[in-house]
């Protein structure tokens, strides 16, 4: 079972899939350490200070690993069974992102795409419905949300796209 743990940068995708692999020993791969200490990119977009990933690389380098959660903001454009989306409300994300540092114009990017659920709308174009489950990480402790993501990865929680509505920030 491979399952693809993503979301907008600040939801929470590290600290929860940190504590699946200690508290249920599962095998999780940080994409983005990955990419950065193997170099899996194709240059930097200077306008958000971030790597362009190669994900055709990206994905040749995990093809022998299929047990395992995948954890990235980018992990919903790789192959998996399933997809946990975590999802933050855009002004706690706003926050969050300030907080670490991000700059003042790309935590309000980021914010807005939570808004309009641009990722959300990537993985289920890319898997389907009923292989992506949103979870609301907004106010919730982090072990809740990898108690959550463990029951998508067992099969005892539903499909759950398109349950999460964060629209109104943008008004």
């Amino acid at each position: 079972m491979r399952l693809a743990v993503t979301g907008t940068p600040g939801t929470g995708k590290t600290t929860a899939t940190d504590l699946l692999e200690r508290e249920y020993g599962i095998d999780v791969v940080h994409c983005n350490e990955l990419i950065e200490n193997e170099g899996i990119s194709t240059g930097v977009d200077t306008d958000r200070d971030s790597a362009i990933v190669d994900l055709d690389a990206l994905e040749s380098r995990l093809a022998d690993r299929e047990d395992c959660v995948l954890d990235s903001h980018l992990a919903h454009h790789l192959p998996a069974d399933r997809v946990a989306v975590l999802r933050c409300d855009p002004e706690d994300l706003e926050d969050r992102l300030l907080e670490r540092g991000e700059p003042e114009a790309k935590a309000r990017e980021n914010a807005e795409s939570e808004a309009l659920d641009v990722i959300l709308a990537e993985a289920v174009d890319r898997h389907g419905r009923e292989a992506v489950y949103e979870i609301d990480t907004t106010d919730r402790e982090p072990g809740a949300v990898a108690d959550e993501i463990h029951a998508v990865r067992q099969g005892t929680r539903d499909p759950s796209a398109g349950t999460v509505d964060f629209v109104g920030y943008l008004a």
